[in-house]
């Protein structure tokens, strides 16, 4: 079998996966190093589900080429397979058995000898918490000790990487939370490398040391943490939300307005404004919302107050912060990452693929 060596657990290069006229994966490339957490980070729609699809071997790309533990993955994806662990967005447990069966069908489907399956059976159901509910229906668990358990089953056969993709959709905040202490213990205790989609800053923000953000399809910046918020020009943020007075007064609604170019210019020129970002509302109306990068955001303040009254701007809000990833996410895409639930979806078949294609 022909085999790189595997410097990088996992090593995308140039990769492309057309639907028709569709770019679910637009030229990317990428490398993840063995041991770390890495995080694709986008909308829904974005291309993550598509990415892992490809990564775990149940696509093909259309060109380009991607390594799992230095083993091409369009080759071999039946030994790619022997390697990995994946977890889907949506739950794939079977509701009409135990936790326990659940867990023994899947170490079998790997050949794991019995008395091995067994052993790392109970240490599994003991790690996630589910000892006392092993035997019961699976039917009868929250959606947390369903996620628990579908994340031991994705570790059954002890990979050395784990694929997750939205792991923690729909699940309540303190679900959520046991889920990335959990997922934080198993990387450390069995050398794990994991491979993270999501659209949620704070969890891509604790978990990851590598995250790519991801858009239409493509890679638009991909950095640790904090070097893509220092990326960020500026030291704050001034988040504020104007009107202007004419604008009140008239009855026609608009999101962007005639003068907006103007007024991007003219807060440009102040020397402690670094850049400028206008924020699409969610509905039409004339209030135009705008995020400043400033190097001090307490001077700055009262400053544009009185600017923005002196051009005839009403401020409606503002507010000031240090930069997050969805401040990053803005700053180079334009736009904010939606925070809808994303929808639950067949992993065979993906989401935002056209059922026509399948």
């Amino acid at each position: 079998m022909e085999k790189i060596t595997p410097a990088s657990a996992v090593s995308v290069q140039n990769l492309v996966k057309q639907y028709g006229n569709l770019s679910a994966v637009d030229h990317m490339s990428f490398d993840v190093s063995a041991g770390t957490c890495f995080g694709s980070l986008g909308p829904n729609g974005a291309g993550k589900t598509t990415l892992i699809r490809i990564l775990s071997g149940l696509i093909k790309p259309s060109s380009g080429q991607a390594w799992v533990k230095g083993i091409d993955i369009s080759k071999y994806p039946e030994i790619v397979r022997r390697h990995i662990g994946v977890v889907s967005q949506a739950m794939t447990t079977d509701l009409d058995l135990t936790g326990r069966e659940n867990l023994d069908i899947y170490a079998r489907y790997f050949n794991t000898e019995k008395k091995m399956r067994t052993r790392r059976i109970v240490e599994l159901l003991e790690r996630i918490g589910l000892t006392d509910r092993a035997d019961d229906l699976v039917a009868t668990y929250s959606g947390g000790m369903r996620r628990r358990l579908e994340i031991a089953r994705g570790l059954i056969h002890r990979p050395s990487i784990l694929f997750l993709d939205e792991p923690t959709i729909g699940l309540d905040p303190q679900s959520r939370r046991v889920v990335w202490e959990l997922l934080q213990e198993f990387r450390q205790d069995e050398e794990l490398t994991i491979f993270l989609t999501t659209h949620y800053m704070d969890e891509a923000d604790i978990l990851c040391e590598q995250i790519a953000i991801i858009d239409h399809g493509k890679v638009v910046v991909l950095d640790t943490p904090e070097g893509l918020k220092k990326n960020i020009p500026g030291e704050n943020i001034i988040d504020v939300t104007i009107e202007h007075k004419k604008e009140i007064l008239s009855t026609e609604n608009q999101t962007e307005l005639p003068h907006i170019d103007m007024l991007t210019s003219k807060l440009s020129g102040f020397t402690f404004v670094q850049d400028v970002s206008q924020k699409k509302l969610e509905t039409r109306s004339s209030l135009i919302a705008l995020q400043i990068y400033v190097t001090n955001g307490v001077a700055s303040i009262p400053v544009l107050m009185n600017q923005f009254q002196t051009w005839g701007y009403q401020v409606h809000t503002i507010g000031l912060k240090q930069a997050s990833l969805e401040d990053v996410f803005i700053h180079y895409t334009g736009k904010s990452i939606r925070k809808e639930e994303g929808q639950k979806v067949n992993f065979f078949i993906g989401a935002g693929v056209p059922r026509k294609m399948g």
